[in-house]
């Protein structure tokens, strides 16, 4: 009779018997791992392989692997054991050098550096370049605009701004007040269609030109209604009318604060006059460079 090298005797510990036993256990698990679980618990019981093998479905050498395993290393022998994969081959001087050079660097005939261009220059594949670009957030392709202040009173013009934004005085309106010039004023060639069911609204790609408008907007912090007037021309003179239709519109008993840009317009000797004959006007000026403070640009 033909005998085999006898099987290594499993004892458990009771943590460790609890461990294994909520393996099994954990419905939602790995499978692979509830069934390392089972052959350990079968060994310690005394089960043979070749039994474990049959009424788990595997092999017998799966069940002496795992066995051997845990005899071992105990539990952590029932992981997976990293897999090595294949060495890198971009080193982390090539990777500082894409770096550097998207950073701190433009092609020579380019606005930006593209993964083909940077292959080239740095000697590793596009998609390697593209790889590195979005491990460390770099986007060649897209350029943002900034503008900081240099308004010597910031600070001051805006904590007064949004002072009147958050805290609003006592039966006092909050108008943010300016203008949009140069607008197209366009009318298409033919008659629109409207919407109708399978079909999308649908206007004719070309237009007639009627010259250019300006808009004047008042806009009211406190309800959002607009106050809005169409102009020909954008001078003082249609600013000074825009300010004689708004004081129109608004309650006659109530203080008005004026929130607007540095624009000329809104200084001229004209627009001063008008103020200072109607105190119940304050304007407050956004600092220079920030026109984002002024709601009715947002």
């Amino acid at each position: 009779m033909k005998t085999g090298r006898p099987a290594t005797p499993i004892t458990l510990s009771e943590p460790e018997r609890a461990e294994l036993l909520r393996r099994v256990a954990k419905r939602k698990g790995p499978a692979d791992s509830r069934i390392r679980a089972e052959i350990i618990l079968g060994c310690a019981q005394g089960e043979s392989g070749t039994a474990i093998a049959r009424r788990l479905g595997i092999g017998v050498h799966t069940v002496s692997r795992w066995r051997l395993r845990f005899a071992r290393l105990g539990l952590a022998g029932l992981n997976d054991e990293p897999r090595s994969g294949r060495p890198r081959s971009i080193s982390d001087e090539q990777v500082q050098e894409v770096i550097d050079q998207v950073t701190q660097t433009k092609p020579d005939d380019a606005s930006h550096w593209s993964s083909r261009s940077m292959s080239q220059a740095v000697g590793i594949s596009p998609a390697s370049v593209q790889r590195i670009w979005r491990a460390f957030g770099l986007k060649p392709h897209l350029e943002r605009t900034f503008k900081l202040s240099t308004d010597p009173a910031f600070v001051d013009k805006v904590q007064d701004i949004v002072g009147l934004y958050l805290y609003p005085p006592d039966k006092a309106l909050v108008l943010c007040v300016d203008e949009k010039s140069q607008i197209q004023a366009l009318n298409r060639t033919q008659l629109s269609l409207p919407l109708a069911p399978g079909h999308p609204a649908t206007r004719t790609h070309d237009y007639q030109r009627h010259g250019t408008t300006s808009l004047f907007a008042a806009l009211d912090v406190a309800t959002g209604a607009v106050i809005g007037r169409l102009k020909r021309r954008h001078r003082s003179t249609e600013f000074l009318a825009f300010l004689k239709d708004v004081d129109a519109s608004v309650p006659s008993d109530r203080e008005v604060h004026l929130i607007m840009d540095n624009y000329a317009t809104h200084k001229t000797d004209k627009v001063r006059g008008w103020l200072a004959a109607h105190p119940r006007y304050q304007v407050h000026f956004t600092p220079t460079s920030a026109s984002w403070l002024n709601l009715v640009e947002r």
